[in-house]
């Protein structure tokens, strides 16, 4: 475990499994159509890789940067989108891939805009559920796990552009953050 977790909160071999879930699920659900899977940057993208290869219909793939964290550990509220997709969304069936949703500042914001812009459908998939956080309005389609009030690394998610490469999801120490702070 790395040195400054509290604890690992989902295995390596959880994940994996879990994922094979969500792609099973995914590829049921979509059988006979084509996605547009979009992963939100930078977060999202180990388990937008892992998902991807377990979904067995034909995909595109496009990439958003939104953000209401900065380095902070709690949403500004304010949401940014620094990258807009390269492909249009119109009559396309969309899938945004999120690592977590916590107070859903960024989803309830990103979803009507994909769906202003004419999609066929915008669903969203995410490895990490907060929903004690929540503050804003948001359904979940393809839930991996639901996690306690918890400021977790790994897996993609990171504090301050750290620990991304974790392969397993843990819960940072709050005197790490706690000292970046002061």
């Amino acid at each position: 475990m790395h040195k400054d977790l509290e604890k690992i909160l989902l295995t390596r071999e959880e994940i994996a499994a879990r994922v094979r879930e969500l792609g099973a699920q995914i590829t049921a659900d979509y059988e006979g159509r084509s996605i547009l899977l979009v992963c939100i940057l930078k977060g999202a993208v180990t388990f937008f890789s892992d998902l991807a290869r377990e979904i067995k219909v034909p995909a595109e793939f496009d990439f958003m940067v939104c953000s209401s964290y900065g380095d902070a550990t709690d949403s500004s509220g304010f949401v940014k989108i620094r990258k807009d997709l390269d492909s249009d969304a119109a009559n396309k069936d969309v899938l945004i891939v999120e690592d977590i949703i916590d107070t859903g500042t960024t989803l309830s914001r990103l979803k009507p805009i994909l769906e202003d812009r004419g999609a066929k459908s915008v669903k969203i998939a995410t490895i990490l559920n907060k929903p004690s956080r929540r503050k804003a309005n948001v359904t979940v389609d393809y839930n991996g796990f639901e996690i306690p009030d918890a400021f977790v690394v790994g897996y993609g998610l990171d504090y301050a552009g750290r620990y991304r490469n974790i392969p397993y999801i843990g819960i940072l120490k709050e005197s790490v953050y706690k000292a970046r702070i002061l």
